[in-house]
Formats: C-alpha cells, sequence, structure tokens
C-alpha cells in the first residue's frame, strides 16, 4: 500500500505495525520511527498541501482529529474523494482500539493483535502496581498562559494513575481544560509537569513557574518537584505513551516502579529507539 501519515500519533502506529516502508509521504512534525525523517513532507498537521498530498497517489491517508483545526484535512479529503481513516482517540483503550482498526485496513491484523495484548499486559501490571500505593497529585501543563491541561477524559490522567497519582484537574469531565495560575494554586499539586506542546524541553525553563502569583508556596515548589518531560511521551496518543509511564512512575514513586530505562516496553528490544 501507498501510505500517507498527516499527524506524529498516526505515523507512531505505522511504525508500531511494521508499516513504515509503506509510508510514502509524512506531515511535518513527524519524526518517529527515524525512517521517516528521509520521506517527503507534506507541511505541518494544521495546514496539509493538499495538492501534493493527493500528487502521492495514496492508497490510505491516516488523518485524525486530535487538534481543534484538522476537520479542514477531513472535508478537503472528503472533497477529492482520497481513501482516507480519521483517528481520535482519548484513552489508552481507543488507541488499542486504533491499532486494531489501522490494522485492518492495512492487512496487518495479527501484528495489531500481538501488539494490543502486549499493550493491555503492561497497562496491567503498573496498574497492579500502583492499587496500594498512596496516590500522589499532579499537575500537567501543557501551555502555559492562558493554561491548558488535560482533564478527566484524556490519556495523561490515565497515565497519572497507573503511575500512583491523581491528575489535580480529573474533577472537569472534558480532554482539554482552559484555566489560569490561580486555579492551579488553589489545587496545590504535588508534582508539576511541564510539557508544552509543540516546544522542546531545552526551550522550556523551570523557573517561570517560581514568578507566578503565590506559586512558591505551592508543595510541588517547595519540595523542588518540577520536571520537564518529552512532549512526544505524553502528548501523542500512539502507544509510546507506555514509554511516558514507565518515566513519570518512576519519578513519581521510585521504590515501587522499575527505574526508568528508555526501552520501548512494547518491543524486547530496543529496535525502535
Amino acid at each position: 500500500m501507498r501510505i500517507i501519515s498527516i499527524c506524529p500519533s498516526n505515523t507512531e502506529l505505522i511504525g508500531y505495525l511494521g508499516l513504515t516502508e509503506q509510508l510514502v509521504a509524512v506531515d511535518d512534525y513527524s519524526d518517529w520511527p527515524m525512517e521517516v525523517n528521509q520521506l517527503p513532507r507534506l507541511g505541518p498537521d494544521l495546514q496539509i498541501d493538499m495538492d501534493r498530498l493527493q500528487s502521492f497517489e495514496p492508497d490510505l491517508v491516516l488523518a485524525s482529529l486530535s487538534v481543534p483545526g484538522m476537520e479542514r484535512n477531513i472535508e478537503e479529503l472528503q472533497k477529492r474523494n482520497i481513501p482516507h481513516l480519521v483517528l481520535n482517540p482519548n484513552t489508552l483503550d481507543e488507541i488499542a482500539e486504533d491499532l486494531l482498526l489501522v490494522g485492518q485496513y492495512t492487512k496487518c491484523e495479527l501484528r495489531a493483535q500481538q501488539l494490543v495484548k502486549r499493550f493491555k499486559q503492561i497497562i496491567f501490571d503498573y496498574k497492579t502496581l500502583a492499587k496500594d500505593v498512596k496516590k500522589t497529585t499532579v499537575y500537567w501543563e501543557w501551555w502555559p498562559k492562558p493554561v491548558f491541561t488535560p482533564g478527566k477524559q484524556n490519556w495523561l490522567t490515565e497515565i497519572s494513575q497507573l503511575a500512583g497519582g491523581v491528575n489535580i484537574f480529573d474533577t472537569e469531565n472534558i480532554a482539554s481544560v482552559q484555566t489560569d495560575w490561580d486555579d492551579v494554586y488553589k489545587r496545590n499539586p504535588e508534582h508539576i509537569c511541564l510539557v508544552w506542546v509543540g516546544v522542546q524541553t531545552n526551550k522550556v525553563n523551570p523557573a517561570v513557574v517560581y514568578k507566578r502569583p503565590n506559586w512558591t508556596t505551592l508543595q510541588a515548589i517547595e519540595k523542588n518537584n518540577i520536571y520537564i518531560l518529552e512532549e512526544p511521551l505524553f502528548c501523542r496518543p500512539s502507544p509510546r505513551l507506555l514509554i511516558g509511564l514507565k518515566k513519570i512512575a518512576a519519578i513519581l514513586h521510585p521504590n515501587i516502579f522499575p527505574p526508568f530505562d528508555e526501552i520501548d516496553p512494547l518491543f524486547h528490544e530496543n529496535t525502535h529507539k
């Protein structure tokens, strides 16, 4: 098949299914597996060059609705009658379902089933370890001003629970919450995780949080529990979230969970690092 992915998380699904060689083009932000960095680029996910996309004559385009504004891509694909699949997972279960769905469309069902079985086993293992842990509160910052943070209907709430934590905004029954620094202050998290969307970790300065009104009295800041985390391991709905889970679990409860390494738990050998 000639496959095009116009969203990084979809490109990663293709990578897990072992179909990277069938990709003919990707969006500008796709960067895993490493092989995709050699592929033609079609523009950022909100400004896909549809004329160029169509010129590749794809058998299947993997589209997404994970970011507001992506609807335009779907409308254009429909208008041009280009075969496509739209993914929009918010939970770990939905990511597993998407693996199976893409596996079905690409005639890779067995591989998808094996991955999902392993995926669910890892989640079960972490859930078992987290069961008797004293939960600690976590604030995830997607963007600093205005503040955007995951709500209850997002995978990071699940990741928090599996790591023995509680997302302080799991009270909001939506996927993404827009709020302000004062609201975060009132919830007084024990840990602060900075995962600014679209910003590389070396561009994030944790000192900025100390300048926010009253924040120096937060539990997280008093204990110096501020972490700059990699966006690709926490903000993309793909199985790579399990690497992020390994990392945050080892941070929150180092005496309960295994020490962090970069090995992808879906692979016995880290061939896709």
